[in-house]
């Protein structure tokens, strides 16, 4: 594992959703409000998909998880193995990649952060359905 940062969750791994119950729930030292700015979701099957936008105008709205310091590596690998992401593969249906996130309270944060990947991502933003406002746990339908 690459350096131990904490996981910007904006999906069904956030507090209340199926994979954090089933993943994350008892395992973190602190779950806080953060929006992530360059980025936009779009709906997938049961889950959203983020994919970078490079404008500032963007957002997505989600959570910082950190981590228990003692599960952190455990945690890191079922979240891995929950995107489809292996370090380095070709396959990837997500990838990990560290972006900066701002804290409810203001501050930013260096944290690691799911996103679509390769032609996925580019598929998504040619023809995918935004989610407007950039938060899951507010869209309608």
């Amino acid at each position: 594992m690459s350096t131990p940062l904490p996981f910007f969750v904006y999906g069904t791994l956030r507090p209340g959703a199926r994979n954090h119950a089933a993943l994350l729930s008892g395992r973190t030292e602190e779950e806080a409000p953060a929006v992530l700015t360059g980025a936009v979701l779009y709906e997938g099957p049961g889950f959203p998909y983020l994919v970078e936008s490079g404008s500032e105008e963007d957002t997505v709205h989600g959570e910082l998880l950190t981590p228990r310091t003692e599960l952190y590596e455990a945690v890191a690998r079922d979240l891995d193995r929950l995107e489809g992401y292996v370090p380095g593969g070709s396959a990837n249906h997500y990838d990990r990649v560290r972006r900066e996130v701002r804290r409810a309270d203001g501050g930013r944060a260096a944290a690691w952060v799911y996103v679509a990947a390769g032609r996925l991502a580019l598929s998504l933003a040619e023809r995918g359905r935004r989610i407007e406002g950039g938060d899951w746990s507010t869209r309608a339908g």
